[in-house]
C-alpha cells in the first residue's frame, strides 16, 4: 500500500476520496470490505484491517460492500510508480493476461516462473495471480451485468469465466448477490442505460481534479484521420483489440468520463477499459503530484492555474513507437500528415466504421513490409521504421505496460535511429512512467525558458532531481507553457 496503516485509518475516518482505489478497508464484525470514502460508520480501529487490493480482501474472506462499491473506483496510482515485478505484473493483469494467456503465460512476459512470480504477488499484495485476475473478472462481470441488457451466460463468458456456475459463484461470493439481483439494484439507482450487443457506455471514475481540456487538447492537436476524430470535448478512436476490434468515444463530465465502447468482441471489456484508462492516465493522483511540484518556485503558479494535469497514455505501444519515430524533429502538423498517409495506404478498413472513423493503425507486419513503399522523407527515418516494426512482427521487440522502464529504454535505443528522445517518450505513454523528463525536446526546453528555468538539457537535468518522481508531469506543464496554454 502507499500509505502505512494509522494515515490509512485517518482517511477512512475522514471519509476522504483521494485514497480510493489505494487501498480497502475490511471490517472484521461485519465481513464487508469498503473503499475508504465509504459513507457508513467508521468501525473500531480494533476492527478494521487494510489491505493493498480487492483480491486480498476477498482472499481474506471479505465481500464488497454494496453502498460504496469498492470496485467502481479509480486503480491504484501504485502500479505505474512501482516499476517492481508486482508493479509490472499488476498492470498485465488489468490488461486481461492471464484470462489470454493464463499465469505461464502472465510469467513468460514478466521473465520469470510462475511459482516465483506467485510467491512475490502474494507477499506484497495479498492474493496470487489467480485471485487478482478474478478480482478483475468479478469487476467486468458487475459491469456487464449493469450496463447491458445481455443474458448472463453470454456476460459469464466475456468476462473471462469458464463456466456459468463459476460466474454464479464468484458474483454471490464477492458481491453477497445473485446477477439478477445486481442488476435490479443498478436499474433502482439509475445507473447507466443498459446498451444493446456490443454496445456498452460506461462511466470511467477519476481523482479530482481532472484536466480535461488540457489532455483531449493534446488528443485532438495529434488526432489521426480514419483512426481517430476528436476536439477538446471528446475522443473517438479506433481500437485493436486481443479478440476482435472496438470504437470507442470518450466524453468529460464533472465527476468522470463518459464512455461509449462498440466491441466485436464483449471478451474485450476488460481490456479496453484498461486501455483507455491508461490513455487518459485516470488512476493518477494529481493532489500528490500538485504538492510536490508547487513547492518550487517557478513551478508554482503553472500548476496551480492547471490543476489535475495528466500525462497522456497509449491504447497501443507500437502505434506510440512509430508515431515518436515520425513525430521526433517534425511539428505536429508533419508528422499527422505522414501518419495520415500511412493510415490510409496500410491501415485496416473497420468491420463497422462509425463517421469518420473507419480504419485501424497499421499493423508491424503491414509497416514491416510496405511501409518504405508509402512513405518519402529521410532515409534513415524510413529503415528506422521498417527495423523497429520487423522486430515488434517478430517479436524481438515487446512493447506491453509490464516492461521494466530501463530494460525497455536500453533496448530501444540499441535499434540504430531510435535516441533517448523517443525511447523516453514511449516509456512515458507507454508504461505510464510518471518519472520521465525529456530534457533533450527544444519545446520542453523553450517552456522552461519562460518560467525561468534552465533551458539547457544538463541545467534541466540538475534541476529537475527535485521534481521527483513526478517529472513525466513537469514536463507536461514546460509543454503548456511553451504553447501558451
Amino acid at each position: 500500500m502507499l500509505v502505512a496503516t494509522e494515515q490509512a485509518y485517518r482517511a477512512v475516518a475522514a471519509r476522504d476520496s483521494r485514497f480510493d482505489g489505494c487501498f480497502v478497508l475490511a471490517v472484521r464484525t461485519t465481513g464487508i470490505y469498503c473503499r475508504p470514502s465509504c459513507p457508513a460508520r467508521t468501525p473500531k480501529s480494533a476492527n478494521a484491517e487494510f489491505f493493498p487490493t480487492t483480491a486480498a480482501a476477498q482472499a481474506a474472506g471479505y465481500r464488497a460492500c454494496r453502498r460504496c462499491l469498492p470496485d467502481a473506483v479509480p486503480g491504484s496510482p501504485e502500479w505505474n510508480l512501482r516499476a517492481d515485478l508486482a508493479g509490472r505484473a499488476m498492470r498485465l493483469i488489468n490488461d486481461g493476461v492471464i484470462e489470454r494467456s493464463g499465469v505461464t503465460g502472465l510469467a513468460a512476459q514478466l521473465g520469470y516462473s510462475p511459482r516465483h512470480l506467485t510467491r512475490v504477488l502474494t507477499a506484497e499484495l495479498g492474493a496470487g495471480p489467480l485471485g487478482l485476475a478474478r478480482a478483475h473478472r468479478a469487476h467486468s462481470a458487475r459491469t456487464l451485468i449493469e450496463t447491458t441488457a445481455l443474458s448472463f451466460t453470454d456476460i459469464a463468458f466475456a468476462a473471462g469465466f469458464a463456466s456459468l456456475r463459476q460466474f454464479n459463484d464468484t458474483v454471490r461470493e464477492v458481491f453477497a448477490a445473485t446477477p439478477t439481483e445486481l442488476r435490479s439494484q443498478a436499474r433502482r439507482r439509475g445507473g447507466p442505460e443498459a446498451g444493446t450487443t456490443g454496445v456498452i457506455r460506461l462511466r470511467l471514475p477519476f481523482r479530482p481534479p481532472f484536466d480535461a481540456e488540457g489532455l483531449f487538447r493534446f488528443l485532438s492537436d495529434r488526432a489521426l484521420s480514419g483512426v481517430e476524430d476528436a476536439s477538446p470535448q471528446h475522443h473517438t478512436r479506433a481500437l485493436r483489440l486481443p479478440h476482435g476490434t472496438g470504437i470507442v468515444t470518450l466524453r468529460p463530465e464533472p465527476n468522470h468520463i463518459s464512455c461509449t465502447l462498440h466491441l466485436t468482441e464483449l471478451r474485450d471489456l476488460g481490456t479496453a477499459v484498461s486501455r483507455l484508462r491508461r490513455l487518459l492516465d485516470l488512476d493518477a493522483d494529481p493532489v500528490a503530484v500538485a504538492d510536490l511540484l508547487s513547492t518550487d518556485p517557478a513551478l508554482a503558479r503553472s500548476v496551480a492555474r492547471t490543476p489535475g494535469i495528466r500525462v497522456p497514455g497509449s491504447v497501443d505501444g507500437a502505434e506510440i513507437l512509430i508515431r515518436a519515430i515520425i513525430g521526433q524533429q517534425v511539428s505536429v502538423a508533419a508528422a499527422r500528415t505522414t501518419l495520415g498517409r500511412l493510415v490510409t495506404d496500410l491501415g485496416d478498413l473497420l468491420p463497422h466504421p462509425q463517421g469518420s472513423v473507419t480504419r485501424l493503425f497499421p499493423t508491424p507486419a503491414a509497416l514491416a513490409e510496405k511501409a518504405a513503399d508509402v512513405l518519402s522523407g529521410p532515409r534513415r527515418r524510413i529503415d528506422t521504421i521498417q527495423r523497429v516494426s520487423e522486430a515488434l512482427a517478430d517479436g524481438s521487440l515487446e512493447l506491453h505496460p509490464g516492461r521494466d522502464i530501463t530494460e525497455l529504454r536500453e533496448e530501444l535505443e540499441r535499434i540504430p535511429g531510435v535516441g533517448p528522445w523517443t525511447a523516453g517518450y514511449v516509456t512515458m505513454r507507454v508504461l505510464g512512467a510518471p518519472d520521465v523528463l525529456l530534457d533533450g525536446d527544444l519545446v520542453l526546453r523553450k517552456g522552461a525558458a519562460v518560467l525561468g528555468l534552465p533551458d539547457s538539457p544538463t541545467g534541466l537535468r540538475e534541476r529537475s532531481s527535485a521534481w521527483s518522481p513526478w517529472r513525466s508531469y513537469t514536463g507536461m506543464l514546460l509543454w503548456r507553457a511553451a504553447t501558451g496554454g
